[in-house]
């Protein structure tokens, strides 16, 4: 119940994270939004999520994992639920909101409990949870372009649906105490800040998430602005991102168990480069898919294996190390939507050109990454 309670949690993430790109062309339509309105949705759930995660941290190395994976779950159920009612901007700015705090805890929740599993696979063993949150992501978009006919009501409803089964899991679940009952206290927070090493881990995070993000939510609206269908575009969110990262964490849970984690995420951030300016390139579908699907592969270890370094460069106070990595990571999605929604400008007509920011922090994420290694080479 241990690891079905986390990995529900981990798909229930996985749903929402593709959910605002698979329905936004569907709102985009109905209230006639902009790109810098859409851009302003995706900061609201963002901002969600840097809130959550900033602050859930210490809360769960004091009060445990269990209170706040069910506190996360019930948010984003009820947010769920609420998201076919909007009423135009301005709900959906709220319901976005919410639904980035209830991801924000349950990232950092589900992760948390997984990491504690087996220390010595400790990278392999996130990169196997995660694989769920690439499964989610390739069951939004599926199932809205293939069994529910672009239906955005009725895919939200799933969601909630699912997020139930997730929090009587959670309910359920004998989730072990929180790790301030072994001795973590809130004073060692500042010996955890006070580490470099941490800043540039959330950095690596930063600009990773504001990548893999920005493939979430502006794929399927840049596809179409480049005349391919809206079945089709969904289609290879899911079948071709989402099915990278999910194939690609299978594969690299593996390779995790002889390479280091440092050297899988610099080969994965020199790849990211590569493939994200090549998703660009084509109007074809077929060559479409096969660029977003190796984006997949190569975005696939970089979240699940950063939060391994980071546990194991703090081994006491992992959650709040984890929280304050993973709001950096969410400070990429808020840097990045407005920038991106902005240089789209109205009908996305800029779109391709505001999505180059991509490749451009995949080769920032390589200039971090040589700069960690000594530093975690001395732990």
């Amino acid at each position: 119940m241990l690891i079905l309670a986390a990995i529900l949690s981990i798909l229930v993430y996985g749903v929402i994270a593709a959910m605002l790109g698979t329905v936004m062309p569907s709102f985009t339509a109905s209230f006639h939004l902009s790109g810098e309105q859409d851009g302003n949705i995706a900061l609201a759930q963002a901002l969600g999520l840097v809130v959550a995660s900033l602050a859930v941290g210490p809360l769960i190395d004091t009060r445990g994992k269990k209170t706040a994976l069910i506190g996360g779950l019930t948010l984003i159920t009820l947010s769920l639920a609420a998201l076919p009612s909007a009423t135009g901007y301005g709900s959906l700015m709220a319901i976005y909101f919410v639904l980035g705090l209830g991801g924000g805890i349950i990232v950092t929740g589900a992760n948390a409990l997984a990491s504690d599993v087996d220390e010595t696979r400790r990278a392999s063993t996130l990169n196997f949870l995660n694989l769920f949150f690439g499964l989610g992501g390739l069951l939004t978009p599926f199932l809205a372009a293939n069994l529910l006919n672009g239906d955005s009501a009725k895919l939200c409803y799933l969601g909630a649906g699912l997020g139930v089964v997730a929090l009587l899991a959670n309910i359920v679940a004998k989730i072990p105490p929180p790790t301030g009952e072994r001795g973590f206290k809130m004073s060692e927070v500042g010996d955890i800040v006070g580490r470099p090493v941490l800043y540039l881990l959330a950095l690596f995070l930063f600009l990773y998430v504001a990548c893999e993000v920005g493939v979430w939510n502006w794929l399927a609206s840049y596809l179409i602005s480049r005349n391919i269908d809206k079945a089709k575009a969904l289609n290879i969110l899911s079948l071709g991102f989402a099915l990278g990262l999910l194939l690609g964490r299978v594969v690299v849970s593996r390779i995790l168990i002889r390479v280091s984690s440092v050297t899988v995420t610099l080969a994965a951030a020199i790849l990211m480069a590569a493939t994200t300016y090549l998703m660009l390139q084509s109007s074809d579908s077929t060559v479409a898919w096969i660029a977003v699907f190796c984006a997949g592969l190569a975005m696939a270890p970089v979240f699940p294996t950063t939060l391994a370094m980071v546990a194991d460069a703090f081994p006491r106070g992992t959650a709040t190390a984890m929280g304050i990595v993973i709001t950096c990571g969410w400070l990429g999605l808020v840097v990045s939507s407005p920038i991106i929604g902005g240089i789209a400008g109205k009908d996305n007509a800029h779109l391709g050109t505001a999505l180059l920011l991509l490749p451009a922090f995949s080769i920032a994420m390589v200039l971090v990454n040589l700069a960690l290694r000594p530093m975690l080479a001395k732990k």
